[in-house]
């Protein structure tokens, strides 16, 4: 018996599908195309591309498996698990994941986007172990610090700090576009920021207790080309402020629950840099914490967190 997972996000076609023992079978993506010098897409345009893709997906899904194997389809219908969350592009995959489960006559789940990337995150890092923990969403729609409980087939979730203005991914892009980088431009940034070897251009961080802001540290990296620092030196201080932001945050939320596993997902949370940072600052024996980043793969955009949900929901 296999399970179908599908999402459609702001910038990213997913669907996957699992089997009965939670084994990824398939995982299937295309990215929303973004014209050169862009820093996004309008909404009726990742709609309309979703329309595009998922036939696409799912063609290539058909040559390689027995659709027959399906027994529930599980999409993501808003971006959050609360009520009146919503954005245009989840529309596509409810409407198409409620065709597929109709015609076929198969079971029919719901849940969130950033349900599906924390579900993908605790499947692919294997972690954390216990059922109450502090999680960080951080891409280029969501920026927040989360206490998260895991239920059966969903999950409890408060947020316990989060941006006041611009999501990390936003700064990432904003720089980068300004830096002549293709957008989304996170992967290279990176890879600009891991040529430098200098001392890192500091940005100012702006945290107030567990809120914090990127709108001061994006002017701040404008200044720095202005003022004539090398490329890959300004794409490192914009690493180095989100993860310098996280720390500060992060370490209070800790000491005010008392929790110490950290699951880091979303886009952002992919950058090696922040990783390694956020590993050397927090996991010392003063400190405690313990960090599970979910892999690259499945850190950004992906259906693979929803189609493991929609197997714990057939299964419960």
């Amino acid at each position: 018996m296999m399970h179908l997972g599908i999402d459609t996000s702001c910038y990213t076609t997913s669907i996957a599908v699992m089997n009965d023992q939670g084994q990824l079978i398939k995982d299937l993506r295309k990215v929303l195309r973004v014209k050169p010098g862009d820093r996004g897409l309008m909404q009726s345009e990742a709609v309309f591309q979703h329309v595009q893709n998922l036939p696409l997906l799912f063609n290539e899904l058909a040559q390689a498996f027995d659709m027959d194997q399906l027994q529930s389809v599980c999409v993501s219908t808003k971006p959050r698990p609360i009520e009146k969350s919503y954005m245009p592009v989840f529309t596509v995959c409810h409407g198409f994941g409620q065709m597929i489960a109709q015609i076929k006559k198969i079971s029919f789940f719901m849940t969130s986007h950033q349900e599906g990337h924390l579900m993908a995150g605790i499947w692919s890092a294997e972690g954390p172990c216990s059922n109450e923990f502090i999680a960080v969403h951080l891409s280029g729609g969501t920026s927040e610090v989360l206490k998260v409980i895991k239920g059966q087939d969903h999950f409890s979730i408060e947020i316990l700090g989060a941006t006041t203005d611009l999501h990390a991914g936003q700064f990432v892009d904003r720089i980068g576009v300004s830096l002549g980088l293709p957008f989304p431009a996170g992967a290279h940034l990176e890879k600009l920021a891991h040529t430098y070897r200098g001392e890192i251009p500091y940005l100012t961080t702006g945290v107030k207790g567990t809120e914090f802001s990127f709108s001061g540290p994006e002017t701040g990296a404008r200044k720095l080309l202005d003022q004539g620092f090398p490329p890959e030196a300004v794409a490192r201080s914009v690493e180095h402020c989100i993860a310098t932001t996280l720390e500060k945050v992060l370490r209070q939320v800790i000491q005010g629950t008392g929790l110490k596993e950290i699951l880091m997902v979303g886009g952002v949370a992919a950058n090696a840099y922040l990783r390694q940072r956020l590993i050397y600052r927090l996991e010392h024996p003063a400190v405690g914490a313990m960090l599970y980043f979910a892999p690259p793969r499945y850190a950004t955009d992906n259906a693979v967190g929803t189609a493991c949900l929609g197997l714990k929901k057939y299964q419960n």
